[in-house]
């Protein structure tokens, strides 16, 4: 197994468990940049405060869990994809509406870009629309 591709599921685990920066930091560089076209996240420009989003989506939705389907290392661009299902139920407080009990199941998927041996720029492909509507946010 490559270096990047042991760094990268290592950080996928930490961050997609709700772990946040204090735990994904290790995998990235200090200064680490996020970028994805959707309006929830469309303030968000560094995986510290991606990592810490993803943090607080596990008060409304505790249950929270990925179904990974893929995770490949292109040596050749010095990056790592992975694709998933983010799976959860709002039970928890903290969401735009007090707890809808509506389950999600969301596809996504994760591109990141090495340099160092450090996630440098992570790309995060997701419609945040269904994703909210499924939960009863939109």
């Amino acid at each position: 197994m490559s270096n990047n591709l042991k760094i990268a599921k290592e950080f996928f685990e930490a961050c997609e468990t709700g772990k946040g920066w204090g735990a994904c930091s290790a995998y990235c560089k200090p200064d680490a940049t996020f970028s994805s076209q959707t309006a929830v996240l469309a303030e968000i420009t560094t995986i510290e405060g991606y990592t810490n989003w993803m943090e607080g989506l596990f008060t409304p939705v505790p249950d929270g869990h990925y179904e990974l389907k893929s995770f490949a290392a292109d040596e050749e661009r010095n990056s790592v994809a992975a694709i998933a299902v983010f799976h959860g139920t709002q039970t928890g407080p903290g969401g735009p509406v007090p707890p809808t009990g509506n389950t999600i199941a969301a596809d996504y998927a994760y591109n990141m870009e090495f340099e160092d041996g450090l996630i440098k720029h992570m790309t995060k492909v997701w419609n945040d629309n269904i994703s909210l509507q499924q939960l009863g946010w939109g």
